[in-house]
């Protein structure tokens, strides 16, 4: 087996990011490192208790502050159990017509309501609209009793799909985001639940900018504020109990850039508004995005060891973008990392590589690197190769002057 060892390229300060993702093309060389999400941007603050900002286009965080503390998350949450209603939809287990009996659990929980009655029957494609616009108890309530036959049977559905999605501070206790000791999200995750539901579900997320919604007689208006402040906005859902305080999961689009935010913890309805519009603005403002490789267009070659091949090609399996701050264009610092060599068998598509681009003050954003072919493990040829190799690099560490 050929001995892996760490080489070290480091473009910085190039003249533009063009001319960055040229060098990065044509002459990066292989590195080991370890990567990590950095520091909070620190052109950018606010005063919630926790928050970020995340350019969903390029992946990249703009700014977080306590991203991974648990935090009550309040009808934040209810995002899970949409996801669930919208994961039954697209399984045909329900459609959008499909009718759900309230309970007497349901239309009488407290808190913001959809004002259900006990007995009757309710459209899937109302409770959506009672759960995103008017933030109902009693519609989440429903939605869990008739998708798994009680509430608490639903949460462990909600715990279940939040670690296959990767939700590592979640715990869910009810299906609405009533105060509970054990009912907390972090700011990450809940940004996590957001790009799922955005990426999941397109054919669902127009619910999220209806302005209001009129049921038994009664007209609410979404409790989002930014829904008609800002062109721009066009989701998700709010939260607020006293625990908790005010809170938002937001997400904008101008038609080049989406971005996601979550504020949580603020004091008022006000500086809820006021922060999430001024975060906004922020990421738009001081912010351009620059596509830097094609899907599936070469981006470097790997050596390869023990293979019926000494390389591979290293791909991205999508359109490749990066977020630019506008004063820092010319202060990108961009990398390719793996271990050296790789070893076959590689197959098709595997990840063996990452890109990492960063900035000053900028948390650094990692782009999965794919293997574009497939190399089979070579033979007896490949493995003498392969020791002789081992040699010369015990050999070049020796030797002064040569390391």
């Amino acid at each position: 087996m050929a001995k892996r060892r760490n080489r070290c390229l480091d473009l910085t300060r190039f003249d533009s990011v063009a001319r960055t993702c040229l060098l990065v093309l044509f002459a990066v060389l292989s590195i080991l490192a370890v990567s990590g999400r950095g520091a909070v941007s620190a052109n950018m603050d606010t005063t919630a208790k926790a928050a970020i900002v995340k350019d969903m286009t390029s992946g990249t965080i703009l700014m977080e502050k306590n991203p991974d503390v648990r935090l009550p998350p309040a009808s934040m949450s209810k995002l899970m159990t949409l996801y669930l209603l919208f994961d039954a939809l697209k399984d045909k287990r329900v459609s959008l017509q499909t009718r759900f009996q309230v309970s007497r659990k349901a239309a009488e929980m407290g808190g913001s309501k959809m004002f259900l009655r006990e007995g009757e029957t309710v459209t899937v494609d109302d409770l959506i609209r009672g759960v995103i616009v008017q933030s109902g108890n009693d519609a989440c309530i429903a939605i869990a009793e008739n998708l798994a036959g009680t509430e608490e049977a639903f949460v462990r559905f909600m715990n279940l799909q939040g670690e296959a999605m990767g939700l590592e501070t979640s715990t869910f206790a009810n299906s609405t985001g009533w105060p509970h000791p054990h009912h907390l999200m972090s700011a990450m995750d809940l940004i996590t639940l957001a790009e799922r539901i955005i990426a999941d579900f397109p054919e669902y997320y127009g619910y999220f900018k209806e302005p209001s919604f009129t049921w038994g007689g009664i007209t609410q208006n979404n409790r989002n504020p930014l829904l008609g402040l800002d062109a721009y906005v066009d989701g998700l859902k709010t939260g607020h109990t006293n625990e908790a305080g005010y809170g938002l999961v937001g997400s904008a689009d101008n038609g080049v850039r989406r971005i996601l935010f979550v504020v949580s913890g603020l004091e008022s309805e006000s500086e809820r508004r006021r922060e999430s519009l001024r975060l906004v603005n922020w990421a738009f403002r001081e912010f351009s995005i620059i596509k830097v490789f094609e899907h599936n267009s070469r981006i470097a070659e790997a050596r390869v060891s023990l293979g019926t091949t000494g390389e591979v090609g290293l791909v991205s399996a999508t359109d490749l973008f990066v977020t630019s701050p506008f004063w820092a264009k010319d202060d990108m610092k961009i990398t390719l990392k793996y271990r050296e060599p790789l070893e076959a068998p590689l197959e098709k598509g595997s990840h063996v590589a990452d890109l990492v681009v960063e900035f000053p003050g900028f948390p650094q954003t990692t782009y999965p690197l794919r293997a574009e072919s497939s190399v089979e493990r070579g033979g007896v040829v490949s493995r003498i190769l392969a020791v002789f190799e081992i040699l010369w690099i015990r050999l070049y560490s020796l030797v002064p002057g040569m390391s």
